[in-house]
Protein backbone atom coordinates (compact mmCIF):
# COMPACT_ATOMS: atom_id res chain seq x y z
CA UNK A 1 0.00 0.00 0.00
CA UNK A 2 1.17 3.49 -0.79
CA UNK A 3 2.82 5.01 2.26
CA UNK A 4 0.82 8.25 1.98
CA UNK A 5 -2.46 6.37 1.68
CA UNK A 6 -1.54 4.21 4.68
CA UNK A 7 -0.86 7.29 6.82
CA UNK A 8 -4.09 8.91 5.73
CA UNK A 9 -6.01 5.73 6.59
CA UNK A 10 -4.44 5.54 10.05
CA UNK A 11 -5.15 9.22 10.68
CA UNK A 12 -8.76 8.80 9.54
CA UNK A 13 -9.13 5.79 11.85
CA UNK A 14 -7.81 7.82 14.77
CA UNK A 15 -10.30 10.58 13.98
CA UNK A 16 -13.14 8.05 13.96
CA UNK A 17 -11.96 6.58 17.27
CA UNK A 18 -11.73 10.08 18.75
CA UNK A 19 -15.26 10.85 17.64
CA UNK A 20 -16.52 7.57 19.12
CA UNK A 21 -14.77 8.28 22.42
CA UNK A 22 -16.11 11.84 22.50
CA UNK A 23 -19.65 10.72 21.65
CA UNK A 24 -19.49 8.08 24.37
CA UNK A 25 -18.17 10.64 26.88
CA UNK A 26 -20.91 13.14 26.05
CA UNK A 27 -23.61 10.51 26.17
CA UNK A 28 -22.66 8.80 29.41
CA UNK A 29 -20.76 11.41 31.44
CA UNK A 30 -21.66 14.88 30.22
CA UNK A 31 -25.18 13.62 29.52
CA UNK A 32 -25.60 12.55 33.14
CA UNK A 33 -24.26 15.89 34.38
CA UNK A 34 -26.61 17.80 32.06
CA UNK A 35 -29.54 15.65 33.11
CA UNK A 36 -28.83 16.35 36.79
CA UNK A 37 -28.21 20.07 36.30
CA UNK A 38 -30.65 22.04 38.44
CA UNK A 39 -31.19 24.51 35.58
CA UNK A 40 -32.26 21.80 33.14
CA UNK A 41 -35.92 22.52 32.48
CA UNK A 42 -36.53 18.93 31.42
CA UNK A 43 -36.00 17.80 35.01
CA UNK A 44 -38.87 19.94 36.24
CA UNK A 45 -41.05 18.88 33.30
CA UNK A 46 -40.35 15.24 34.10
CA UNK A 47 -40.83 15.72 37.86
CA UNK A 48 -44.24 17.35 37.49
CA UNK A 49 -45.44 15.29 34.52
CA UNK A 50 -47.46 13.04 36.82
CA UNK A 51 -49.05 13.32 40.27
CA UNK A 52 -46.56 12.92 43.12
CA UNK A 53 -46.86 10.42 45.94
CA UNK A 54 -48.19 11.65 49.25
CA UNK A 55 -47.18 12.41 52.81
CA UNK A 56 -49.59 10.66 55.17
CA UNK A 57 -50.79 11.62 58.67
CA UNK A 58 -52.96 9.13 60.57
CA UNK A 59 -54.03 7.42 57.34
CA UNK A 60 -54.94 10.61 55.48
CA UNK A 61 -52.90 12.34 52.78
CA UNK A 62 -51.97 15.90 53.73
CA UNK A 63 -50.51 16.48 50.26
CA UNK A 64 -51.92 16.16 46.76
CA UNK A 65 -51.35 17.09 43.12
CA UNK A 66 -53.48 19.30 40.88
CA UNK A 67 -53.36 19.81 37.11
CA UNK A 68 -52.05 23.16 35.92
CA UNK A 69 -53.24 25.30 33.03
CA UNK A 70 -51.06 26.89 30.39
CA UNK A 71 -47.80 25.40 31.64
CA UNK A 72 -45.39 22.71 30.42
CA UNK A 73 -45.39 21.48 34.02
CA UNK A 74 -48.53 19.35 34.02
CA UNK A 75 -49.05 19.06 37.79
CA UNK A 76 -48.32 21.17 40.85
CA UNK A 77 -48.14 20.19 44.52
CA UNK A 78 -51.09 20.94 46.79
CA UNK A 79 -51.40 20.78 50.58
CA UNK A 80 -54.27 20.05 52.92
CA UNK A 81 -54.05 22.28 56.01
CA UNK A 82 -50.74 23.52 54.64
CA UNK A 83 -50.01 26.00 57.42
CA UNK A 84 -50.73 23.40 60.09
CA UNK A 85 -48.27 20.87 58.66
CA UNK A 86 -45.65 23.09 56.99
CA UNK A 87 -43.06 22.28 59.68
CA UNK A 88 -43.55 18.59 58.86
CA UNK A 89 -43.84 18.53 55.07
CA UNK A 90 -41.72 21.47 54.00
CA UNK A 91 -42.57 22.45 50.42
CA UNK A 92 -42.21 21.07 46.90
CA UNK A 93 -42.13 23.96 44.44
CA UNK A 94 -41.76 23.99 40.67
CA UNK A 95 -39.42 26.95 41.04
CA UNK A 96 -37.91 26.97 44.54
CA UNK A 97 -37.11 23.27 44.97
CA UNK A 98 -38.11 21.01 47.84
CA UNK A 99 -37.40 21.01 51.59
CA UNK A 100 -37.83 18.77 54.63
CA UNK A 101 -39.82 15.57 54.00
CA UNK A 102 -40.65 16.73 50.49
CA UNK A 103 -36.94 17.12 49.75
CA UNK A 104 -35.62 14.10 51.64
CA UNK A 105 -38.08 11.72 49.97
CA UNK A 106 -38.32 13.48 46.60
CA UNK A 107 -37.17 10.41 44.64
CA UNK A 108 -39.73 8.21 46.39
CA UNK A 109 -42.51 10.74 45.89
CA UNK A 110 -41.76 11.30 42.18
CA UNK A 111 -41.24 7.62 41.34
CA UNK A 112 -37.51 7.68 40.54
CA UNK A 113 -36.36 5.85 43.67
CA UNK A 114 -34.66 2.57 42.76
CA UNK A 115 -36.66 0.81 45.49
CA UNK A 116 -39.81 1.33 43.41
CA UNK A 117 -38.47 -0.20 40.19
CA UNK A 118 -38.94 -3.80 39.09
CA UNK A 119 -36.12 -5.44 37.07
CA UNK A 120 -37.63 -4.36 33.74
CA UNK A 121 -38.05 -0.76 34.94
CA UNK A 122 -34.41 -0.75 36.03
CA UNK A 123 -33.29 -1.82 32.53
CA UNK A 124 -35.57 0.55 30.60
CA UNK A 125 -35.21 3.36 33.19
CA UNK A 126 -39.00 3.69 33.20
CA UNK A 127 -40.40 5.87 35.97
CA UNK A 128 -42.34 3.81 38.49
CA UNK A 129 -45.57 4.82 40.20
CA UNK A 130 -44.67 7.08 43.15
CA UNK A 131 -44.53 5.91 46.74
CA UNK A 132 -45.82 7.45 49.96
CA UNK A 133 -44.30 8.67 53.23
CA UNK A 134 -46.23 7.64 56.36
CA UNK A 135 -45.47 9.93 59.28
CA UNK A 136 -45.69 9.40 63.04
CA UNK A 137 -47.58 12.69 63.52
CA UNK A 138 -50.73 12.65 65.65
CA UNK A 139 -53.13 15.17 64.06
CA UNK A 140 -54.80 15.98 67.39
CA UNK A 141 -51.50 16.82 69.07
CA UNK A 142 -50.33 18.77 66.02
CA UNK A 143 -53.50 20.87 65.97
CA UNK A 144 -53.46 21.40 69.73
CA UNK A 145 -49.93 22.82 69.49
CA UNK A 146 -50.73 24.98 66.47
CA UNK A 147 -53.90 26.41 67.99
CA UNK A 148 -52.30 27.02 71.39
CA UNK A 149 -49.33 28.86 69.89
CA UNK A 150 -51.74 30.94 67.81
CA UNK A 151 -50.19 34.28 66.87
CA UNK A 152 -47.16 33.78 69.08
CA UNK A 153 -43.74 33.39 67.52
CA UNK A 154 -42.50 30.03 68.73
CA UNK A 155 -42.33 26.29 68.29
CA UNK A 156 -43.33 23.01 69.89
CA UNK A 157 -42.40 19.33 69.61
CA UNK A 158 -44.05 16.26 71.14
CA UNK A 159 -42.58 12.74 71.40
CA UNK A 160 -43.79 9.38 72.69
CA UNK A 161 -40.93 8.63 75.14
CA UNK A 162 -41.24 4.85 74.78
CA UNK A 163 -41.12 4.67 70.97
CA UNK A 164 -39.39 7.87 69.89
CA UNK A 165 -42.30 8.67 67.58
CA UNK A 166 -42.60 12.41 67.00
CA UNK A 167 -46.27 13.27 67.51
CA UNK A 168 -46.12 16.96 66.63
CA UNK A 169 -43.76 19.48 65.06
CA UNK A 170 -45.08 23.04 64.92
CA UNK A 171 -43.40 26.34 64.10
CA UNK A 172 -45.18 29.69 64.14
CA UNK A 173 -45.73 31.92 62.30
CA UNK A 174 -46.27 29.35 59.58
CA UNK A 175 -47.04 29.51 55.85
CA UNK A 176 -49.08 27.55 53.30
CA UNK A 177 -46.74 25.65 50.94
CA UNK A 178 -49.49 25.58 48.29
CA UNK A 179 -49.00 29.31 47.72
CA UNK A 180 -45.45 28.78 46.41
CA UNK A 181 -45.77 25.35 44.79
CA UNK A 182 -46.25 26.87 41.32
CA UNK A 183 -43.64 29.59 41.88
CA UNK A 184 -45.42 32.76 42.93
CA UNK A 185 -42.60 35.35 43.06
CA UNK A 186 -44.49 37.95 45.08
CA UNK A 187 -45.52 35.44 47.75
CA UNK A 188 -42.01 33.96 47.84
CA UNK A 189 -40.39 37.38 48.25
CA UNK A 190 -42.82 38.27 51.02
CA UNK A 191 -42.02 35.04 52.88
CA UNK A 192 -38.27 35.46 52.40
CA UNK A 193 -38.29 39.10 53.56
CA UNK A 194 -40.65 38.61 56.50
CA UNK A 195 -38.69 39.49 59.69
CA UNK A 196 -40.61 36.78 61.58
CA UNK A 197 -39.05 34.16 59.24
CA UNK A 198 -42.03 31.87 58.62
CA UNK A 199 -39.91 29.62 56.37
CA UNK A 200 -37.62 28.75 59.31
CA UNK A 201 -38.54 25.56 61.13
CA UNK A 202 -38.06 26.83 64.68
CA UNK A 203 -38.83 23.44 66.18
CA UNK A 204 -35.82 21.76 64.57
CA UNK A 205 -33.58 24.39 63.08
CA UNK A 206 -33.29 27.39 65.39
CA UNK A 207 -31.23 26.74 68.54
CA UNK A 208 -31.68 29.39 71.24
CA UNK A 209 -30.60 29.72 74.89
CA UNK A 210 -32.69 27.15 76.83
CA UNK A 211 -32.59 29.03 80.11
CA UNK A 212 -33.62 27.13 83.22
CA UNK A 213 -34.86 24.06 81.32
CA UNK A 214 -31.15 23.18 81.04
CA UNK A 215 -31.03 22.78 84.83
CA UNK A 216 -32.42 19.27 84.29
CA UNK A 217 -29.19 18.35 82.48
CA UNK A 218 -27.05 19.77 85.31
CA UNK A 219 -29.14 17.96 87.92
CA UNK A 220 -28.73 14.70 85.99
CA UNK A 221 -24.97 15.19 85.88
CA UNK A 222 -24.80 15.88 89.62
CA UNK A 223 -26.80 12.77 90.52
CA UNK A 224 -24.94 10.49 88.12
CA UNK A 225 -21.59 11.82 89.33
CA UNK A 226 -22.52 11.34 92.97
CA UNK A 227 -22.02 15.02 93.79
CA UNK A 228 -25.34 14.71 95.62
CA UNK A 229 -26.85 11.41 96.71
CA UNK A 230 -30.44 12.23 95.84
CA UNK A 231 -32.77 15.08 94.91
CA UNK A 232 -33.56 15.82 98.55
CA UNK A 233 -30.00 16.17 99.79
CA UNK A 234 -29.13 19.76 100.71
CA UNK A 235 -26.59 21.39 98.44
CA UNK A 236 -23.73 23.73 99.31
CA UNK A 237 -25.19 26.78 97.58
CA UNK A 238 -24.84 30.26 99.05
CA UNK A 239 -27.51 32.79 98.19
CA UNK A 240 -26.55 35.12 96.64
CA UNK A 241 -23.90 33.26 94.69
CA UNK A 242 -21.00 35.32 93.36
CA UNK A 243 -19.71 34.12 90.01
CA UNK A 244 -16.10 32.86 90.42
CA UNK A 245 -13.46 35.45 89.60
CA UNK A 246 -16.00 38.28 89.50
CA UNK A 247 -17.93 40.55 91.83
CA UNK A 248 -21.22 39.75 90.13
CA UNK A 249 -23.84 38.22 92.39
CA UNK A 250 -26.24 35.90 90.60
CA UNK A 251 -29.84 36.67 91.51
CA UNK A 252 -32.92 34.47 91.62
CA UNK A 253 -36.21 35.34 89.95
CA UNK A 254 -38.01 35.03 93.28
CA UNK A 255 -35.92 36.77 95.96
CA UNK A 256 -38.06 35.16 98.68
CA UNK A 257 -37.58 31.59 97.48
CA UNK A 258 -35.77 29.21 99.89
CA UNK A 259 -32.75 28.84 97.57
CA UNK A 260 -29.88 28.94 100.07
CA UNK A 261 -28.37 25.43 100.22
CA UNK A 262 -31.57 24.16 98.60
CA UNK A 263 -31.91 20.53 97.52
CA UNK A 264 -32.21 19.70 93.82
CA UNK A 265 -35.95 19.21 94.27
CA UNK A 266 -36.44 22.62 95.87
CA UNK A 267 -34.03 24.25 93.43
CA UNK A 268 -36.02 22.92 90.48
CA UNK A 269 -39.29 23.80 92.19
CA UNK A 270 -38.29 27.46 92.59
CA UNK A 271 -35.78 27.50 89.69
CA UNK A 272 -32.90 28.62 91.92
CA UNK A 273 -30.08 30.04 89.81
CA UNK A 274 -27.55 30.02 92.64
CA UNK A 275 -27.86 26.26 93.13
CA UNK A 276 -27.32 25.22 89.51
CA UNK A 277 -24.65 27.80 88.74
CA UNK A 278 -22.65 26.58 91.74
CA UNK A 279 -23.41 22.96 90.82
CA UNK A 280 -22.01 23.43 87.31
CA UNK A 281 -18.80 24.91 88.75
CA UNK A 282 -18.48 22.09 91.30
CA UNK A 283 -18.94 19.47 88.60
CA UNK A 284 -16.69 21.25 86.12
CA UNK A 285 -17.47 22.01 82.53
CA UNK A 286 -16.23 18.63 81.26
CA UNK A 287 -18.74 16.62 83.32
CA UNK A 288 -21.62 18.93 82.45
CA UNK A 289 -20.63 18.77 78.79
CA UNK A 290 -20.41 14.98 78.88
CA UNK A 291 -23.95 14.74 80.25
CA UNK A 292 -25.25 17.31 77.76
CA UNK A 293 -23.73 15.31 74.91
CA UNK A 294 -25.36 12.10 76.16
CA UNK A 295 -28.71 13.87 75.79
CA UNK A 296 -27.77 14.99 72.25
CA UNK A 297 -26.02 18.35 72.53
CA UNK A 298 -23.13 18.93 70.08
CA UNK A 299 -24.48 16.18 67.79
CA UNK A 300 -24.11 17.41 64.20
CA UNK A 301 -25.95 14.44 62.70
CA UNK A 302 -29.31 14.62 64.47
CA UNK A 303 -31.70 13.43 61.74
CA UNK A 304 -35.41 12.80 62.36
CA UNK A 305 -35.06 12.40 59.25
CA UNK A 306 -34.96 16.18 58.70
CA UNK A 307 -31.55 17.22 59.97
CA UNK A 308 -31.92 19.36 63.09
CA UNK A 309 -29.48 22.16 63.77
CA UNK A 310 -26.90 21.35 66.41
CA UNK A 311 -27.71 22.25 70.01
CA UNK A 312 -24.52 23.44 71.67
CA UNK A 313 -22.79 23.07 75.01
CA UNK A 314 -19.54 25.11 74.78
CA UNK A 315 -15.94 24.27 75.72
CA UNK A 316 -12.87 26.09 77.02
CA UNK A 317 -14.66 28.35 79.51
CA UNK A 318 -13.58 30.00 82.71
CA UNK A 319 -15.48 29.20 85.90
CA UNK A 320 -17.80 32.19 85.73
CA UNK A 321 -18.92 31.18 82.22
CA UNK A 322 -19.32 27.57 83.35
CA UNK A 323 -21.58 28.83 86.13
CA UNK A 324 -23.77 30.63 83.59
CA UNK A 325 -24.08 27.47 81.50
CA UNK A 326 -25.54 25.82 84.61
CA UNK A 327 -28.62 28.00 84.17
CA UNK A 328 -28.76 27.57 80.38
CA UNK A 329 -27.11 30.85 79.48
CA UNK A 330 -23.68 31.98 78.16
CA UNK A 331 -23.20 30.06 74.86
CA UNK A 332 -25.59 27.17 75.54
CA UNK A 333 -28.20 26.80 72.79
CA UNK A 334 -30.92 24.24 72.19
CA UNK A 335 -33.77 23.49 69.83
CA UNK A 336 -37.19 22.43 71.12
CA UNK A 337 -36.37 18.99 69.69
CA UNK A 338 -33.30 18.81 71.93
CA UNK A 339 -35.18 19.85 75.07
CA UNK A 340 -38.01 17.39 74.45
CA UNK A 341 -35.34 14.67 74.17
CA UNK A 342 -34.22 15.59 77.70
CA UNK A 343 -37.73 15.18 79.12
CA UNK A 344 -38.37 12.04 77.05
CA UNK A 345 -35.25 10.29 78.38
CA UNK A 346 -36.12 11.19 81.98
CA UNK A 347 -39.73 10.04 81.52
CA UNK A 348 -38.54 6.75 79.98
CA UNK A 349 -36.50 5.80 83.06
CA UNK A 350 -33.27 7.17 81.63
CA UNK A 351 -33.45 5.63 78.16
CA UNK A 352 -33.65 7.82 75.07
CA UNK A 353 -35.26 6.28 72.00
CA UNK A 354 -34.09 8.06 68.85
CA UNK A 355 -36.84 10.46 67.78
CA UNK A 356 -38.24 9.94 64.29
CA UNK A 357 -40.97 11.63 62.27
CA UNK A 358 -41.46 8.93 59.60
CA UNK A 359 -42.97 5.58 60.48
CA UNK A 360 -42.80 3.88 57.07
CA UNK A 361 -42.25 4.41 53.38
CA UNK A 362 -44.36 2.42 50.94
CA UNK A 363 -44.79 1.84 47.21
CA UNK A 364 -47.89 2.69 45.19
CA UNK A 365 -49.55 -0.59 46.21
CA UNK A 366 -49.02 0.06 49.92
CA UNK A 367 -46.19 -2.44 50.31
CA UNK A 368 -43.79 -1.34 53.03
CA UNK A 369 -40.35 -0.42 51.69
CA UNK A 370 -38.83 0.52 55.04
CA UNK A 371 -40.21 0.45 58.56
CA UNK A 372 -38.47 3.06 60.70
CA UNK A 373 -40.41 2.06 63.82
CA UNK A 374 -38.48 -1.21 63.89
CA UNK A 375 -35.03 0.35 63.60
CA UNK A 376 -34.97 2.96 66.34
CA UNK A 377 -31.87 3.16 68.52
CA UNK A 378 -32.11 3.30 72.31
CA UNK A 379 -29.40 4.76 74.52
CA UNK A 380 -29.18 4.81 78.30
CA UNK A 381 -28.60 8.43 79.24
CA UNK A 382 -28.89 8.13 83.03
CA UNK A 383 -29.66 5.27 85.40
CA UNK A 384 -33.28 4.44 86.14
CA UNK A 385 -32.69 5.59 89.75
CA UNK A 386 -31.54 9.03 88.60
CA UNK A 387 -34.40 9.28 86.12
CA UNK A 388 -37.02 8.39 88.70
CA UNK A 389 -35.64 10.94 91.15
CA UNK A 390 -35.76 13.62 88.45
CA UNK A 391 -39.30 12.56 87.56
CA UNK A 392 -40.28 13.08 91.19
CA UNK A 393 -38.64 16.52 91.32
CA UNK A 394 -40.24 17.55 88.03
CA UNK A 395 -43.63 16.53 89.41
CA UNK A 396 -43.02 18.87 92.35
CA UNK A 397 -42.44 21.70 89.84
CA UNK A 398 -45.93 21.08 88.44
CA UNK A 399 -47.73 20.41 91.71
CA UNK A 400 -46.23 23.18 93.82
CA UNK A 401 -43.63 25.09 91.83
CA UNK A 402 -43.15 27.27 88.79
CA UNK A 403 -45.07 24.99 86.36
CA UNK A 404 -48.58 24.87 87.82
CA UNK A 405 -50.21 25.92 84.52
CA UNK A 406 -49.39 22.46 83.11
CA UNK A 407 -51.40 20.47 85.66
CA UNK A 408 -53.73 17.91 84.05
CA UNK A 409 -56.48 16.13 85.96
CA UNK A 410 -56.15 12.36 85.66
CA UNK A 411 -52.49 12.46 84.67
CA UNK A 412 -49.07 12.54 86.29
CA UNK A 413 -47.15 15.51 84.93
CA UNK A 414 -43.55 16.56 85.47
CA UNK A 415 -41.92 19.61 83.95
CA UNK A 416 -39.46 22.47 84.06
CA UNK A 417 -39.95 26.10 83.16
CA UNK A 418 -37.35 28.40 81.68
CA UNK A 419 -36.99 32.09 80.93
CA UNK A 420 -33.89 32.72 78.84
CA UNK A 421 -32.25 36.12 78.57
CA UNK A 422 -32.26 37.69 75.11
CA UNK A 423 -30.11 40.53 73.84
CA UNK A 424 -27.22 42.41 75.38
CA UNK A 425 -27.82 42.80 79.12
CA UNK A 426 -31.19 41.09 78.60
CA UNK A 427 -32.40 44.17 76.71
CA UNK A 428 -34.85 42.25 74.50
CA UNK A 429 -37.92 40.21 75.40
CA UNK A 430 -36.81 36.94 77.07
CA UNK A 431 -37.60 33.54 75.60
CA UNK A 432 -40.23 31.52 77.47
CA UNK A 433 -39.51 27.78 77.64
CA UNK A 434 -41.27 24.75 79.02
CA UNK A 435 -40.35 21.07 78.79
CA UNK A 436 -42.34 18.29 80.40
CA UNK A 437 -43.78 14.80 80.27
CA UNK A 438 -47.20 13.38 81.14
CA UNK A 439 -48.51 9.89 81.86
CA UNK A 440 -52.21 9.10 81.89
CA UNK A 441 -53.65 7.62 85.07
CA UNK A 442 -56.34 5.75 83.09
CA UNK A 443 -54.58 4.37 80.00
CA UNK A 444 -51.05 3.59 78.85
CA UNK A 445 -50.50 6.86 76.98
CA UNK A 446 -47.33 8.88 77.61
CA UNK A 447 -45.92 12.00 75.99
CA UNK A 448 -43.02 14.41 76.34
CA UNK A 449 -43.16 17.96 75.02
CA UNK A 450 -41.04 21.06 74.68
CA UNK A 451 -42.27 24.54 73.85
CA UNK A 452 -40.56 27.85 73.21
CA UNK A 453 -42.33 31.18 72.86
CA UNK A 454 -39.95 33.72 71.35
CA UNK A 455 -42.39 36.58 71.19
CA UNK A 456 -46.00 37.25 72.08
CA UNK A 457 -48.36 40.08 72.88
CA UNK A 458 -47.69 39.69 76.61
CA UNK A 459 -46.01 42.49 78.52
CA UNK A 460 -42.36 41.87 79.32
CA UNK A 461 -43.18 41.48 83.03
CA UNK A 462 -45.59 38.65 82.15
CA UNK A 463 -43.11 36.66 80.07
CA UNK A 464 -42.39 33.32 81.76
CA UNK A 465 -42.28 29.65 80.94
CA UNK A 466 -45.29 29.01 83.15
CA UNK A 467 -47.28 31.92 81.77
CA UNK A 468 -46.69 31.49 78.03
CA UNK A 469 -45.21 28.09 77.23
CA UNK A 470 -46.79 25.79 79.84
CA UNK A 471 -50.39 26.29 78.56
CA UNK A 472 -49.24 25.25 75.08
CA UNK A 473 -47.59 22.14 76.52
CA UNK A 474 -50.71 21.35 78.54
CA UNK A 475 -52.91 21.47 75.44
CA UNK A 476 -50.53 19.13 73.61
CA UNK A 477 -50.27 16.68 76.50
CA UNK A 478 -54.04 16.52 76.97
CA UNK A 479 -54.48 15.74 73.26
CA UNK A 480 -51.81 13.03 73.38
CA UNK A 481 -53.25 11.32 76.47
CA UNK A 482 -56.77 10.92 75.13
CA UNK A 483 -57.97 7.32 74.97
Amino acid sequence: MNKTIRRAAVFSLLLVLSLLIRATWVQFYDGKALAENKDNRRNAISLYANPLGNIIVAGDAITGSAQTKGSDLKYKRTYKDGSLYAAVTGYSSQVYGATQLEGIYQDLLDGTDSQLKNPLDAITNKRADPGDVITTIDPDVQKAAYDALGHKKGAAVAIDPRTGKILAVVSTPSYDPTTISAGNDSVWKKLKDDPDKPLVNRALRQPLPPGSTFKLVVAAAALEDGLYSDVDARTASPDPYTLPGTTRALSNENPNAPCKNASIRVALQYSCNNVFAKMAVDLGQDKVKAMAEKFGFNDKTQDVPVRAYTSVYPSDMDKSSTALTGIGQFDVTATPLQMVMVSAAIANDGKLVSPHMVSQTSDADGNVLKNYDDSTDTKEIVSSSTAQQLQSAMQTVIEDGTGTNARIAGATVGGKTGTAQHGENNSKTPYAWFTSYAKSDSNDKEVAVAVIVEQSDAARSEVSGNGLAAPVAKAMMKAALKS
